[in-house]
């Protein structure tokens, strides 16, 4: 069924080509489509479109539907378009000419992009929920390893004293600044297009306040237009939220290759997380990460293979939109299941204790003689060319002693007040006032 049929049937190569991959795109969608339907058809009772005896019909049968979806038990027929067609092919075989009234003062434009919005909205918040623990972990290992040095390294080249502390503590601060960005496209995403049909409004006196209530949404897409114009815009500020946690994953999976190296040496991993060499046994592979760290890079990309998707297009809908749900979609799942292993993987590294007794690193400390000599009152760059000298004819001695109490030092790693800060972020997200608007629709 096409809902935009009128009579004539289109060629099978144009339906094939047109359709694509959408009617698969529509099982992430398929329950959202349906919360969306019954906060359309309450407004449509409450401003008089329907009766109440139609309007409360009709939501029974959507919600009859949603705990199919749920269940599994709702499959799209090979007949159907799409699942906007058979949510109300449904309800016309339920309820007769009631169910063709549901899409009354509304367009597949808007509903697809009420649908979209819902779906983006859960997970984002699925996203934010599961950066916690990762965060968390990050922070117990920073704190478990914070006397525990490491080399650190610029133009990887040998630099100054680290501390694994400092280390995990980084990407947990990362993540700090990523759940930023993830609110920010949340708030993007928190606004209702549904109202706008075409994109051109509509002659019915609808009521788009009281669906932005009913579906907890935080605000209106007021301008119709705009709300159509925003579809690839808020598709774009996702993927960027989504590229920047894979951003600090892949650095982070990068280290970790790095830092498993035999010429490192700094970490390792039970057997059982590494893999070996067909032809080399002593191999202990880093596949794990090296993968994370490709899969990430595929993240990455997303804002801007949507941009180039974008590129041009005039306001109004167009069917190049269609193809966003492809790219985007999928990332979801595929950054939630990195969150979930990397955790996995984390909590069982090794380190390696006392590495900086190794007289390969005594360079390490040569900033820490500098600042010795000026705190005995001699000129920084004097004092460096001391040092320097030392090091050129032979004679420097690395000091033994480390004093770093500064904010984020190796000595004042600050992670509580990091912690308040991802607490602070997290609070922001309105989740309970959207689960509580959810549930009042489907109850």
């Amino acid at each position: 069924m096409k809902l935009w049929q009128k009579g004539k049937e289109a060629a099978e190569i144009v339906t094939k080509f047109t359709v694509g991959k959408d009617r698969e795109m529509d099982a992430y969608l398929a329950g959202y489509d349906v919360i969306g339907s019954i906060a359309h058809v309450k407004m449509l009772g409450k401003v008089g479109l329907l009766t109440p005896e139609e309007s409360a019909k009709l939501c029974k049968e959507l919600k009859s539907i949603y705990q199919e979806i749920t269940k599994g038990n709702f499959d799209l027929r090979s007949d159907m378009e799409d699942i906007h067609s058979q949510v109300e092919w449904e309800l016309t075989q339920r309820l007769g000419d009631t169910g063709k009234k549901v899409h009354m003062a509304r367009s597949r434009n808007d509903q697809v992009l009420v649908d979209i919005r819902l779906f983006l909205r859960q997970q984002l918040q699925e996203v934010a929920q599961s950066l916690q623990p990762l965060f968390t972990l990050l922070q117990a290992q920073s704190e478990k390893y914070k006397a525990t040095l490491l080399p650190g390294y610029t133009h990887l080249q040998l630099a100054m004293p680290s501390s694994f502390g400092l280390w995990f503590g980084a990407y947990a601060e990362s993540l700090v600044d990523d759940c930023i960005q993830l609110q920010a496209a949340y708030s993007v995403v928190n606004k209702n297009p549904l109202g706008s049909a075409a994109g051109y409004g509509s002659s019915f006196p609808i009521d788009r306040t009281y669906t932005t209530e009913l579906l907890g949404f935080d605000n209106l897409n007021y301008n119709v237009v705009y709300a159509q114009m925003g579809r690839g815009k808020t598709e774009r500020v996702v993927a960027q939220a989504l590229s920047g946690i894979a951003e600090t994953l892949s650095r982070f999976s990068m280290d970790v290759c790095l830092y498993m190296n035999q010429q490192f040496g700094f970490i390792s991993f039970p057997d059982e997380l590494t893999t070996g060499s067909s032809i080399m046994p002593h191999k202990k592979n880093p596949d794990v990460f090296e993968l994370i760290r490709s899969h990430c890079n595929r993240l990455k990309a997303l804002p801007n293979e949507i941009m180039l998707m974008t590129t041009n297009l005039p306001s109004g809908y167009h069917r190049d939109l269609q193809l966003l749900k492809e790219h985007l979609f999928p990332a979801f799942q595929q950054l939630q299941e990195i969150i979930l292993l990397l955790q996995q993987m984390i909590s069982q590294i090794k380190i390696s204790e006392n590495l900086l007794q190794d007289k390969k690193y005594e360079h390490l400390f040569s900033v820490e003689a500098v600042n010795a000599l000026v705190l005995q009152g001699i000129p920084f760059r004097d004092a460096y060319r001391q040092v320097g000298a030392a090091i050129e004819n032979g004679t420097y001695q690395a000091p033994t002693q480390l004093s770093h109490t500064h904010e984020g030092s190796i000595g004042n790693l600050c992670n509580p007040a990091i912690a308040a800060q991802m607490n602070a972020v997290l609070q922001r997200f309105p989740f309970d006032k959207v689960a509580t608007a959810t549930n009042n629709l489907l109850s």
